[in-house]
């Protein structure tokens, strides 16, 4: 490698989140409105650029804590974007995160140093997004619905109990299909991820349910807080 080869210059490494939840029957993504150019005024997911002493992880815990001072999300790699023109200011490689978490966690921050509004957008609602994030979105999406059959990831929406029907709808919101109410408790049973409890809880006039909650087995990913 000589360094001093100019097309090994001006390049920069970007990290992206995409951070989703489900609160009310909506599958909803966070995203966040940039402050200055390039894309002022633009939604896009939430990110920035990478130090040169950080690692990849790094970095997205820190623009994730700069950009709506949140600081306790799981998040996974999922792809690398590497399109010369995805950014107009110089080749900037990004690498693309995806996670799951309680819609509350934004309420109070609003808006920061770097960025004028974060808000939850339902996923068919979602306006133009700056730089390459309606791709990199779509696929966080797609790896988010073939990861909550084989991973816990859903435990940051359900950090201590529920019945079955509750996370269901949630499991149905997220896929957009219906499922099966014996296949789906049983799949999840036999994967180890949901584990039943002694505990159960009556609404109204119905009888009581049931309450679970997600297993301490160890994911097929490796979570960064």
């Amino acid at each position: 490698m000589n360094v001093n080869d100019v097309r090994y210059q001006n390049q920069g490494l970007h990290v992206v989140l995409a951070l989703f939840t489900v609160t009310n029957g909506q599958f909803k993504v966070l995203l966040i409105k940039r402050k200055n150019e390039p894309f002022k005024n633009k939604w896009i997911l939430v990110g920035g650029c990478a130090y040169n002493t950080e690692t990849g992880e790094q970095a997205m815990k820190r623009e994730l804590f700069e950009k709506t001072k949140i600081t306790d999300v799981d998040f996974q790699m999922f792809n690398v974007f590497t399109n010369p023109n995805r950014s107009p200011l110089k080749r900037m490689i990004a690498i693309g995160y995806f996670g799951v978490s309680d819609s509350s966690i934004i309420e109070k921050f609003k808006q920061t140093e770097k960025a004028s509004d974060a808000e939850w957008f339902e996923i068919d609602k979602v306006p133009e997004l700056g730089y390459d994030h309606k791709e990199i979105l779509d696929e966080a999406i797609e790896h988010l619905k073939n990861s909550i059959f084989k991973t816990n990831i859903m435990r940051k929406l359900y950090p201590n109990y529920f019945t079955l029907p509750e996370l269901q709808e949630t499991y149905e919101t997220i896929l957009q299909v219906s499922l099966d109410r014996r296949n789906f408790r049983k799949k999840l049973l036999n994967e180890g991820l949901i584990v039943e409890t002694d505990k159960t809880i009556k609404r109204g006039n119905s009888k009581p349910s049931k309450l679970y909650k997600f297993s301490s087995v160890s994911t097929t990913f490796n979570f960064y807080k």
